[in-house]
């Protein structure tokens, strides 16, 4: 690997990533893929070997650390171990997050191997990826009863020392949309066997609507008893020359609970795993998980439980809320996703989001992946700071600083900009920290003006600044 030049960043305000400090004005020096230093600098007094950014009207930021993200290795996809994402959409999804500002990223699909997480032979992508592990037998065979086709018997035999030995990060995801009748199921599993079925493409939000009314948010069928809610659905929405509410209904619970019980004890195995590993395990965080992931997290008090996407659309407000409080109680972390709730908000709303957020419950924001269609984190930091949810440093924590400290195996050496710390950093506008401008990768420019670059920047490009 070439030398990499050292970088002046001057004139931009900081936001470190700790929660608390911003600097109103200030310059960060980069040598050697570190940050060598966080202070005004006047440019004339520096090497003229520096290569200078000139952050006027921008704040610097630590570079996003993405904790849950699906579809960014070559390995099994989901945790319902299907298929692998071909390149080209590998590529287009790492482009996405690296562009957004996300420098690091755990893959969260949980039952890719180490050497699956590159693809093509050149590999070498700026964005930092890595693995969690859910390789536990329950999972598998959880994986394997909705899908699985992704599977080969490496991954069978895999279990979670292998894959910690070999670079790991985390254990997890435990539970899925697709094996825990969650997201996944509404926008492909579902919409697939109905037109099969029948010929008709259904919404994935009617998706959601069918199922719940024949299984229930909770999987127990307790919300709608008598099938007199899927017959209104069926009624309403020109389903009735195709089913009868007892076809229908069969045709859903065959579909979503043949997993269920085999993810469930996936939970409880990785549970216990990550009391046994002292590793950090995150886990699909749902209505209907959530009873028993509060008493996983009583019965293994030691483990570093993390609730994934704690503002499941499953839950209602109040459900989100207590279920984080009971959480937070135990020692477990509090995650929320973006999802497409943000922005996009085809089939999600933000309204479980913004309330965790606003009641101070969350620690870390990661995007998930909403069948592709998911919104940066620096979006969702945008929100927060704009509908006054939390400060600026509050929020940009939850993206850095936070995520670093609760998985310091991945992290543990960025998500600040303080001394010593690689040097991984965002620069974006003042007045929007979703408008990224330039994204650095230890100590390297790999996105300059919104534009991926494919090798180091130039010295006359990184004179002209921001």
């Amino acid at each position: 690997m070439s030398q990499v030049r050292p970088i002046a960043i001057i004139n931009g305000s900081v936001i470190t990533g700790d929660g608390v400090t911003v600097l109103d004005k200030a310059s960060v020096l980069l040598a050697n893929g570190r940050i060598e230093a966080v202070a005004e600098v006047d440019p004339a007094s520096l090497s003229p070997d520096y290569l200078v950014l000139d952050a006027s009207g921008c704040t610097i930021l630590p570079g996003v650390i993405n904790a849950h993200a699906h579809g960014c290795v070559i390995g099994p996809s989901m945790p319902s171990g299907s298929p692998p994402f071909d390149q080209r959409e590998v590529e287009y999804q790492r482009n996405r997050h690296l562009l957004s500002g996300t420098t690091t990223l755990l893959n969260v699909c949980g039952l890719a191997l180490d050497n699956e997480i590159d693809p093509g032979p050149n590999g070498g992508h700026a964005l930092d990826v890595h693995i969690s592990t859910a390789h536990t037998p329950a999972s598998l065979a959880a994986a394997r009863a909705v899908d699985g086709e992704g599977l080969s018997d490496r991954h069978m035999r895999a279990r979670i020392d292998d894959l910690l030995s070999r670079g790991a990060k985390a254990l997890g995801e435990a539970g899925g949309g697709q094996t825990l009748g969650g997201g996944a199921q509404d926008y492909r599993f579902l919409p697939a066997v109905i037109e099969k079925a029948s010929g008709l493409l259904v919404h994935p939000n009617l998706a959601r609507l069918l199922k719940e009314a024949t299984l229930g948010r909770n999987l127990d069928g307790a919300d709608n008893p008598g099938g007199e809610a899927l017959a209104r659905l069926i009624e309403e929405n020109g389903l009735g020359r195709h089913f009868t509410v007892e076809s229908l209904s069969s045709l859903i619970r065959g579909t979503v609970m043949p997993p269920v019980a085999l993810a469930r004890r996936g939970l409880a195995e990785i549970a216990a795993e990550a009391a046994r590993t002292a590793m950090p395990a995150i886990f699909h965080t749902a209505a209907p998980t959530a009873r028993q992931l509060i008493d996983l997290a009583r019965a293994h008090p030691t483990a570093r439980i993390v609730a994934g996407h704690s503002n499941h659309p499953s839950f209602t407000a109040e459900e989100a809320m207590a279920t984080a409080v009971a959480l937070r109680g135990l020692g477990a972390s509090i995650d929320v996703s973006t999802l497409d709730c943000i922005s996009t908000r085809w089939r999600n709303e933000p309204r479980n989001f913004d309330v965790l957020v606003e009641a101070g419950l969350v620690d870390t924001i990661s995007t998930d992946f909403a069948g592709g269609d998911w919104d940066g984190i620096l979006e969702a930091v945008h929100r927060l700071v704009r509908k006054r949810l939390c400060l600026p440093a509050e929020a940009i924590a939850k993206a850095t600083g936070n995520v670093a400290r609760i998985f310091p195996e991945l992290a543990g050496d960025r998500g600040l900009i303080t001394r010593g710390k690689r040097a991984d950093i965002v620069i974006c506008h003042s007045h929007n920290l979703a408008r990224v401008r330039h994204v650095l990768c230890a100590g390297r420019i790999v996105v300059s003006d919104g534009k991926l670059l494919s090798g180091p920047l130039s010295s006359q490009a990184a004179s002209d600044g921001a």
